[in-house]
């Protein structure tokens, strides 16, 4: 971890862009959020980005601490992503981005071109 800690930028601002850059992170991070997802399960979630990225981009996640993969050792071997604790508390970032996008292409008149952002009930405090 030391290397990695190394390579990112040290005002904060910066390093959170680059840990969650990248033209897929914050989308299969966001599919993440709700629930661990297999892989098929991301590439049928994101059918624009090819096998190849997604893993690319997982990977880079789990390495900055905001994936967890999971391996079950069976036959066949199955492998499930999650969010963890510290991708999981980008959750209130995700939905600003959702709803900047939204109000975005409401200004432009695009809002019928895009979907709605759902995730997960947001928990409030003291209730699970």
């Amino acid at each position: 971890m030391t290397e990695l800690t190394k390579r990112l930028p040290m005002l904060p601002v910066e390093r959170a862009l680059k840990v969650i850059s990248g033209r897929w992170k914050a989308v299969i991070l966001y599919y993440l959020l709700d629930s661990p997802k297999r892989l098929s399960e991301l590439k049928r979630l994101v059918p624009e980005i090819s096998q190849k990225v997604l893993i690319q981009q997982l990977r880079e996640m789990e390495e900055h601490g905001l994936v967890h993969r999971d391996i079950f050792r069976q036959v066949p071997p199955r492998v499930d992503y999650s969010a963890t604790p510290l991708g999981q508390s980008l959750e209130p970032v995700l939905l600003a981005l959702c709803d900047w996008g939204q109000r975005h292409a409401a200004e432009l008149d695009e809002l019928d071109q895009t979907r709605d952002c759902i995730i997960r009930p947001v928990r409030q405090m003291g209730v699970t």
